[in-house]
């Protein structure tokens, strides 16, 4: 009996010491040689070599570069969960084997209180021991969060809570909340268009305002430049007026190519004093989802309907992305000031009254030419 159990420890420690190298594969044959023909090499085989062994397994390091092929899982581990609960998720995640051995030596090294709330992208295969330090020192996993140009910072919340678990409402308090909102852009009440919507990567839960900070750092960075702060001296605009006007250009240009003409002829019209005349500024105003307007939507007495009052509406109808704010930083060149939408996304622009009307009129006709043809082919169904 006791030369099989010999025999099987001596194949698990040449496994191991495979993988250790020629002289420590030398050194290993003449510890078993030691351990088979003598009486405390026996006694060593009995009391030490499996706690030999057992240590390797809960503390075997793993080489950087298998880490990295490893095969990996997304591990949440809640705010104020219990390090039961942690152990847990790790099982859950196919990320650790032995629940027990953890807990205990979670305990005894102390590592049970460093244990961080947060989504971790842990490794498959690590030792027990090592799924300890990768918690206590791993990066926490970052989000992909998308926010599409052109929606409100409410639309803004919804999806940051959908994708990063955040506090939607808290994050439209703080995007509201005029004290917060002067203190990163001094002159506003609030922060509604100074959030650059594009592509971010964010921590399980990041801080709201952390979140807004870093997203109005973004729209002021393009703002710092000389080239910008030049251009503002030449419009005689300020940057809220900027943000406002380009806040109305993305609500219109569906184009990018027409969104510095789009721009250009918003100014033109600021210029002489004319109302914008802008539909987006009316979606704005009108409750519920956006709709098709209708000429009762024109009379809403608000002072964001740029039908009934000249200049610019009190402040960004959206959060305009930095396309449309570069456009409106530097329109095209153009003595526009009319456009109508042609229903393809793209506008026809005219420089004259004459001109916008007949090609409103052109393009009326192409509209119900349209929707004869439709009830054609649904009376045709029937």
């Amino acid at each position: 009996i006791r030369t099989n159990v010999v025999d099987r420890w001596k194949h698990q420690i040449l496994h191991y010491l495979s993988r250790a190298g020629f002289l420590a594969f030398v050194l290993g044959y003449f510890l078993l040689f030691v351990i088979k023909h003598t009486l405390v090499g026996r006694l060593v085989t009995f009391l030490f070599i499996p706690l030999a062994v057992l240590f390797y397994a809960f503390f075997r390091p793993l080489p950087e570069d298998v880490m990295a092929r490893q095969e990996r899982a997304i591990v949440q581990i809640p705010a104020g969960a219990s390090f039961q609960q942690i152990a847990d998720s790790l099982i859950a995640a196919e990320t650790l084997e032995h629940k027990t051995w953890f807990l205990v030596l979670g305990k005894l090294s102390g590592k049970e209180k460093k244990m961080r709330a947060g989504l971790f992208e842990v490794p498959k295969g690590l030792s027990t021991w090592s799924v300890l330090g990768y918690l206590e020192t791993a990066p926490s996993y970052r989000i992909k969060v998308t926010l599409p140009e052109g929606i409100v910072s409410s639309q803004m919340a919804v999806i940051l809570e959908k994708r990063i678990g955040i506090n939607a409402e808290r994050f439209s308090a703080l995007v509201n909340d005029s004290l917060f909102a002067s203190s990163l852009v001094p002159g506003i009440y609030s922060l509604e268009g100074f959030l650059l919507p594009e592509t971010y990567f964010f921590e399980w839960k990041t801080p709201e305002k952390q979140i807004i900070q870093h997203m109005v750092a973004n729209t002021l960075k393009i703002f710092e430049a000389d080239s910008v702060q030049a251009q503002l001296q030449l419009l005689k605009r300020s940057m809220l007026e900027i943000v406002t006007l380009a806040s109305i250009v993305e609500g219109e240009a569906l184009v990018d190519s027409e969104r510095a003409v789009i721009a250009s002829l918003y100014h033109n019209r600021l210029r002489l004093g004319w109302p914008l005349q802008a539909d987006p500024t009316i979606q704005f105003v009108v409750p519920g989802p956006p709709r098709r307007l209708l000429y009762k939507d024109l009379e809403i007495d608000s002072p964001y309907n740029t039908y009934k009052y000249a200049g610019l509406p009190p402040g960004p109808i959206n959060n305009p992305g930095q396309k449309s704010l570069l456009a409106t930083l530097f329109p095209a060149t153009t003595s526009y000031l009319y456009m109508v939408a042609v229903g393809d996304g793209s506008h026809q622009f005219s420089k004259t009254l004459r001109e916008h009307n007949r090609g409103h009129a052109k393009f009326n006709e192409v509209r119900q030419q349209l929707r004869r043809e439709q009830r054609q082919k649904q009376a045709a169904g029937k």
